[in-house]
């Protein structure tokens, strides 16, 4: 096979590949799992749906009218904000619903710093919040998230000096049920504890269990096709592991399953919220949709009792921020993986790990990747140069590859015989020269999900006109400078003896100087050094090899 026909496959295949994986995050989701549910939640078009059980029935506290979300019913309850080292909350106290989260730490853009990124919200064009709330059995009342919550203060702030916050929302029957919604921050993390609290004053037992749910709206927000990036609800569990659901999927009641020590979520790109339900309880996984472009991902536990004049409490966690691997993996098994790599992920995880460690000492991403990429080409130094002998010797062999043209002409099958004794008179490999491409390409897309994914690519600056490593050089000059690079190695492989494939080779460093003008440019950072390290090593050992030396 001709050797500059395979590198026009490979260059197909690859921009091929990079579509497809785009394709498959965004289109295609995983199939739902076979565990078969004890119960199924509500299906309903209600946007204050809670969902139905066994046994159990929501009832909603007296006065009960509306949930405090945008496009109901003008009944609200009042707005409670609090404030930690790395969250801003708000906190409807009609159901002490999370209505809004923004990341203290992580600014919306560059040129934005003072204004943190928002990851739930009331409005309508972006609604996200986090609800929660009690199912109460026959006679015994319980607050949904419908509720009206009380709590002492407007606001709260994670005092100086102090590790932790405790903000209480409480809620009474008229017959002597308390129930105290409790959110317990600590200093540093994104993750913090809900705990709902069952006081029973009343002379009966008391019988409920809890839900809790995540709803959002499909984002409006489009990206570029190659930048795409899945947003919608995942799950996981120990039998089968990692999943995501689409809102088409939540629409068709997917996840419906039973499950100990998981967690489900909501992502987006770099961040997402989750509950975390305690280990060892065997929860209901439930999805749905609750009205025109809205979705629910959510579970519900088993019932307790509680006795008169007894008490109880259901806990779980809830996490709102970054997909910070060192941070997600404190949080729960398995949650790290809303880091989605895709199928290279055997590749993925250690190149970032290598970034880390790198990154430990320089403090600087552009220059960790620019390390990163002479490491890849130390562990590769030898194939490369053996395959660059290749090329070299193929080059040196152009005058007489040219003399076969003109003896041949037309006669392309006579050629190909005639170059091939002559290859195996020489002992040149031509498919040689393809290996270094070849083995890279899969180091180059994993890299690529890497720089997409992590978190801590994001707004990373380099140099000068290089603020935010995770998107696209604002003023092109790496597209040029790799575009330039790839002349230039073009100019040191034996040309093609086709004038088509030489037309179309000329022709390659203008399409993928385009194509990766739209990439991150943390990514076209390590193909420009990669070039530019691949091109000072092929100089050498062509200009051996043409003076009659070994290379």
């Amino acid at each position: 096979m001709d050797n500059i026909r395979l590198l026009l496959l490979m260059a197909l295949a690859f921009v091929s590949l990079l579509l497809w994986e785009a394709w498959q995050k965004d289109y295609v989701e995983p199939q739902q799992t076979s565990a078969a549910p004890a119960a199924a939640p509500a299906a309903t078009g209600s946007d204050n749906a809670v969902p139905e059980v066994v046994a159990a029935q929501a009832q909603d506290a007296p006065g009960d009218k509306a949930p405090a979300i945008p496009g109901a019913e003008p009944d609200r309850g009042r707005l409670v904000t609090v404030r930690t080292d790395t969250l801003r909350l708000v906190i409807d106290t009609r159901g002490a619903t999370i209505a809004e989260a923004d990341l203290i730490k992580y600014p919306v853009s560059v040129d934005q710093p003072d204004v943190p990124t928002r990851l739930m919200s009331r409005d309508p064009k972006d609604f996200f919040v986090a609800q929660s709330g009690l199912i109460g059995a026959k006679d015994s009342p319980a607050p949904t998230h419908k509720a009206l919550f009380e709590t002492a203060q407007r606001e709260y702030r994670l005092a100086e000096g102090s590790d932790a916050l405790a903000v209480d929302f409480t809620w009474h029957s008229p017959d002597g049920i308390e129930v105290i919604k409790r959110f317990t921050f600590t200093r540093g993390r994104h993750a913090f504890q809900l705990q709902q609290i069952v006081k029973n004053g009343s002379d009966k037992p008391w019988q409920g269990r809890e839900y809790r749910q995540l709803q959002r709206g499909k984002p409006e927000t489009k990206t570029q096709s190659l930048m795409r990036t899945f947003t919608g609800a995942a799950i996981y569990t120990p039998e089968e592991k990692y999943q995501k659901f689409s809102f088409d999927k939540l629409a068709e009641g997917q996840p419906n399953i039973d499950a100990k020590d998981g967690w489900y979520a909501m992502i987006q790109h770099y961040f997402l919220a989750a509950f975390v339900p305690p280990r060892g309880q065997l929860d209901h996984y439930y999805g749905k949709s609750v009205g025109p472009e809205r979705y629910v991902i959510g579970a519900y536990t088993p019932a307790k009792t509680v006795a008169p004049g007894g008490e109880a409490s259901f806990v779980s966690t809830v996490f709102a921020g970054p997909k910070l691997v060192s941070e997600l993996r404190t949080v729960a098994e398995g949650l790290d993986l809303t880091v989605d790599y895709g199928w290279l992920v055997f590749l993925a995880k250690p190149i970032h790990w290598i970034l880390d460690q790198i990154y430990a000492f320089v403090g600087n991403w552009g220059w960790t990747i620019i390390i990163f990429t002479l490491l890849i080409k130390l562990a590769f130094f030898k194939l490369s140069e053996t395959s660059y002998r290749s090329m070299a010797q193929m080059r040196k062999l152009g005058p007489r590859i040219q003399a076969l043209k003109d003896r041949y002409g037309d006669d392309k099958q006579r050629m190909q015989q005639a170059m091939m004794e002559i290859y195996k008179k020489e002992k040149i490999n031509p498919l040689g020269g393809c290996l270094p491409m070849l083995v890279q390409i899969p180091f180059f897309i994993a890299l690529y999900w890497v720089l997409l994914e992590n978190v801590e690519m994001r707004q990373a600056p380099w140099i000068l006109w290089i603020k935010d490593l995770s998107i696209k050089d604002p003023y092109f000059v790496l597209p040029v400078i790799m575009a330039v690079s790839m002349f230039i190695q073009q100019k040191l492989n034996p040309a093609p003896p086709d004038p088509m494939q030489a037309k179309i080779m000329s022709f390659l460093p203008l399409v993928f100087g385009f194509m990766f003008a739209f990439f991150p440019s943390g990514l076209v950072l390590y193909w420009v050094v990669n070039n530019i390290l691949s091109i000072a090593q092929q100089w050498v050992i062509t200009k051996r090899i043409e003076e009659g030396g070994k290379a």
